[in-house]
C-alpha cells in the first residue's frame, strides 16, 4: 500500500483531530493479479492498543483508493494503521456470479463457495464469530451444496444480504499486510472549533474627564462587565491583548506617533516596565486578584480566556538589565529593536534566540505557567514566525504533556513554508490568509485548500480584521460588507474570530496602511455598544455563533464542497455530515451561498452537487428535490439539483440553507 493519509512528513510529526471527530484515513491498496483487495483502518490508542476498527470503502473505482473513517474518543497522542488484504470472498463471488450465469464450472465453482464460507464460519480463537453470525454462514454452505436446488438458488443464498452483511462485519482476510502507525494528536473539540473574541482591557470602562483631558484607564473589574454582552453574542474565547506593565521608554503615541504625550497609555506591546515584566500585570489595570476574578466571571458565561503572548521587550523591562544577552547588540552598543521596514518599532526590543536559548526557553516555560496557573487556557502567539520552529516544538509539546486543555493560536501572516510548518510541530489553531481573499475564484480556492489534505495539520482561523489589518474590502463595503465577510469567516471555518468594534463597523482607516485610524494599540478607545443596534452585524454574530453551535456539520473542516454558481459574485459552498459521522446520530447538511458584492443585487443559478450533500437520502424524493429552510431568514423552499438565487445586500447577503429530505 501507498499514498497513506494523514500522514505529516512521513509520520515526522503527528496529523490532528479533536475528540468525536471522525477522521479520513486513506491508503491507495493494490496487488498483483485479479484477486479481490480490501482495506482496514485500524485506531490506536494512546496505551498502545487497538481501540476501532473499520472496514475502508473504494472510494475512487478504478484507482485503488481506500477510505475509512474512525473517530478517537479522548485526549491524547493516538496512532493509525492501514492492513491491505486480499479478500477471498470478494473474489468469489466475482468469478462465481460469472461463470454460474455462464454455465462454465459451476459445481466448482459452488463447492469452492461452501469451503470459503465453511472456513469463515469456523475461524479459530483469534476471528472466531459470534455464533448467530457462524450460523448465516453455515446456512449458507448447507444451500450451496444442496444438490436438489438451481445453481442460481444455491448461489443467491451465498450472496445474500445478511451473508454479506456477516462478511462486511466480519470479513475473511488473507495475506494481512499492515503498514506502520503513523501518529495521531487528538485534542479537546475547541482546538478545532471555536469562536473568539478579542478585546482591549483598558479600553472597557476607561474614561476621560471633559475638563482635563485625561484618561482614567479602564481595569479587569470595568472589563468584566463587557463579558455578559460577549457570551450572549455565543463566543467561547474572550482573547486580550496582552496586560502586562507596559514601557515609557520610545513609547509611541496616538496613531503609532513616535513620541507620546503625557497621559498616553503606550502599546501593550512594549511590554516591562519596573512593575515587571511577562508575569506581572498593567498596575492600571488592577492586580492579580482582579484577574483571577475577571477569569471566574468568564467562566461562569460559559468562556474562556486566552492572552496574547508576546516574546519581546521594551527597554524597560526587567530582562533587559538582569538578561542583555538575550538581546541583539548593535555595533555602536546599542540594542537592536524590532523592525519591519519600513516600519520601526523602537518601543520593542525583539529577543535573540543564538543566545542563551537555554535560559530564553526556561523563562518563557515559567512565564506560561503563571498564566495557566492563573486559569488562562488559550493564548494568541504573536508573530511566532520569528522565533525558532525547535523552540516552539518543544515548548508546545511541554505545555501539552502537562496541560492537554491550553490552546496555541499561532499569528503568523507570513509565507505559506513558514505557516503550514509552524502548524506542523504543534499549533493548534492558525491565523490565514482569509482576510485578503475577496474575489469569488480566490475564496472558492482557498476554501477547498484550507478544508482539503492541509486540514490533517493546519486548522485555519478565520478572521475578517485584527486589531492590526483593516482590508480594503470592509474600508469600502459598509453594512453589507461586514455581513458578507461575517458570514464567510463564521461558516468558511470550524475556527473563526472578531475583533472588539466589528458590530459597530469600525471601517475608517489611517491614511496609507490597512489598518484603522485611532488605533487602539496605541489609546483607549471605549465604545457605545447600544449603537449596534442599528446595523444588525451583532445579531448577525449571535445568530452564526448559534448556528455554529447547532449543526455539527460547520464544526468539522475536511468535507466541504464548493459547488458552482453562473454569476460572478455568488459564492456556494457546503458541509455535509453523514449520520454515521455526526455525534447527533442524524445526517447534517448545511449549504451556504454568498452576495459577494455589497453595493449590487446578484442573482443566477447554483448547480448543487446532490451526491456531495448526501442526497438524495433513502425514503427521500428520489429526483433529489429537498426543503431548503433558511435558518438565517425562517424561510423555505423546495431546491434541487439547480436552485436559481437573488440576493439583494440591502435585505441579505447570504442564504444559510439547512438541507433536509423531501
Amino acid at each position: 500500500m501507498v499514498d497513506l493519509s494523514p500522514v505529516v512528513d512521513a509520520g515526522r510529526w503527528p496529523a490532528k483531530a479533536v475528540v468525536g471527530e471522525a477522521v479520513p484515513i486513506r491508503a491507495t491498496v493494490f496487488r498483483e493479479g485479479h484477486d479481490a483487495v480490501a482495506a482496514t483502518a485500524v485506531l490506536v490508542g494512546p496505551d498502545g492498543r487497538d481501540r476501532s476498527r473499520t472496514r475502508m470503502v473504494d472510494i475512487a473505482p478504478g484507482l485503488d483508493r481506500f477510505e475509512g473513517r474512525l473517530a478517537p474518543d479522548s485526549v491524547g497522542l493516538w496512532g493509525f494503521r492501514v492492513e491491505g488484504w486480499s479478500d477471498p470472498y470478494g473474489t468469489w463471488t466475482h468469478d462465481a456470479s460469472i461463470k454460474v450465469e455462464a454455465g462454465i464450472d459451476v459445481e466448482l465453482m459452488l463447492a469452492e463457495g461452501a469451503l470459503l464460507l465453511e472456513r469463515a464460519a469456523t475461524r479459530g480463537e483469534d476471528g472466531r464469530l459470534p455464533e448467530p453470525a457462524a450460523q448465516v454462514l453455515l446456512g449458507a454452505v448447507k444451500a450451496l451444496r444442496d444438490t436438489s436446488r438451481p445453481p442460481q438458488a444455491r448461489l443467491a443464498a451465498a450472496l445474500s444480504d445478511p451473508v454479506r452483511a456477516v462478511l462486511d462485519e466480519h470479513p475473511l482476510r488473507d495475506l494481512v499486510s499492515p503498514s506502520p502507525v503513523y501518529p495521531l494528536q487528538v485534542d479537546r473539540e475547541l482546538a478545532l472549533a471555536g469562536a473568539w473574541y478579542e478585546m482591549f482591557p483598558r479600553s472597557a470602562g476607561a474614561v476621560r474627564d471633559p475638563e482635563t483631558g485625561e484618561w482614567t484607564s479602564g481595569t479587569f473589574r470595568t472589563a468584566a462587565l463587557e463579558l455578559p454582552r460577549i457570551a450572549e453574542l455565543g463566543f467561547d474565547f474572550v482573547y486580550l491583548t496582552p496586560v502586562h506593565p507596559i514601557g515609557t521608554t520610545y513609547r509611541k503615541g496616538r496613531n503609532n506617533s513616535l513620541t507620546a504625550l503625557p497621559g498616553e497609555p503606550g502599546s501593550p506591546y512594549a511590554i516591562g516596565s519596573p512593575d515587571g515584566g511577562h508575569d506581572a500585570i498593567e498596575p492600571s489595570l488592577g492586580t492579580f486578584e482582579d484577574f483571577d476574578a475577571f477569569v471566574a466571571t468568564a467562566r461562569g458565561l460559559g468562556l474562556e480566556v486566552a492572552l496574547d503572548l508576546a516574546l519581546q521587550a521594551s527597554p524597560d523591562h526587567p530582562w533587559v538589565t538582569e538578561h542583555p544577552e538575550w538581546f541583539t547588540t548593535r555595533a555602536d552598543g546599542t540594542i537592536a529593536y524590532a523592525e519591519n521596514p519600513p516600519k520601526k518599532y523602537q518601543d520593542i526590543y525583539p529577543l535573540n534566540f543564538d543566545n542563551d536559548p537555554e535560559g530564553i526557553y526556561q523563562e518563557i516555560r515559567r512565564v506560561l505557567q503563571v498564566w495557566i496557573d492563573h486559569g488562562v487556557t488559550a493564548f494568541r502567539v504573536d508573530n511566532p514566525h520569528t522565533k525558532p520552529l525547535p523552540f516552539w516544538e518543544r515548548l508546545l509539546a511541554d505545555v501539552r504533556a502537562s496541560h492537554p486543555e491550553v490552546i496555541f493560536l499561532s499569528e503568523a501572516f507570513t509565507r505559506p513554508a513558514m505557516m503550514l510548518n509552524l502548524a506542523r510541530i504543534g499549533f493548534h489553531q492558525s491565523y490565514t490568509y482569509f482576510t485578503w481573499r475577496n474575489s469569488k475564484p480566490e475564496i472558492e480556492e482557498y476554501l477547498r485548500e484550507v478544508s482539503g489534505e492541509q486540514g490533517s495539520w493546519m486548522r485555519p482561523s478565520f478572521w475578517p480584521t485584527t486589531h492590526d489589518i483593516l482590508p480594503p474590502y470592509l474600508q469600502q463595503g459598509g453594512v453589507a460588507g461586514f455581513a458578507v465577510r461575517a458570514v464567510l469567516a463564521a461558516l468558511g471555518s470550524p475556527t473563526w474570530g472578531v475583533y472588539s468594534g466589528y458590530e459597530l463597523i469600525e471601517n475608517v482607516p489611517r491614511p496609507g496602511v490597512e489598518e484603522q485610524i485611532d488605533n487602539e494599540k496605541y489609546e483607549f478607545k471605549p465604545r457605545d455598544w447600544s449603537r449596534a443596534d442599528q446595523f444588525g452585524i451583532a445579531e448577525l454574530i449571535r445568530r452564526l455563533n448559534e448556528i455554529r453551535h447547532q449543526h455539527p456539520a460547520l464544526r468539522q473542516l475536511r468535507d466541504l464542497t464548493v459547488h458552482p454558481t453562473t454569476d460572478d459574485a455568488l459564492v456556494c459552498f457546503s458541509r455535509s455530515l453523514s449520520a454515521q459521522d455526526s455525534p447527533t446520530g442524524r445526517p447534517d447538511t448545511i449549504i451556504v451561498v454568498v452576495n459577494l458584492d455589497p453595493f449590487q443585487t446578484r442573482e443566477g443559478l447554483v448547480h448543487l452537487d446532490l451526491a456531495a450533500l448526501g442526497l438524495p437520502r433513502p425514503g427521500s424524493d428520489p429526483t433529489g428535490l429537498f426543503v431548503a429552510h433558511d435558518i438565517l431568514s425562517d424561510e423555505t423552499y423546495a431546491w434541487g439539483s439547480e436552485v436559481y438565487v437573488r440576493l439583494d445586500p440591502a435585505v441579505r447577503v447570504a442564504h444559510v440553507v439547512q438541507a433536509d429530505p423531501a
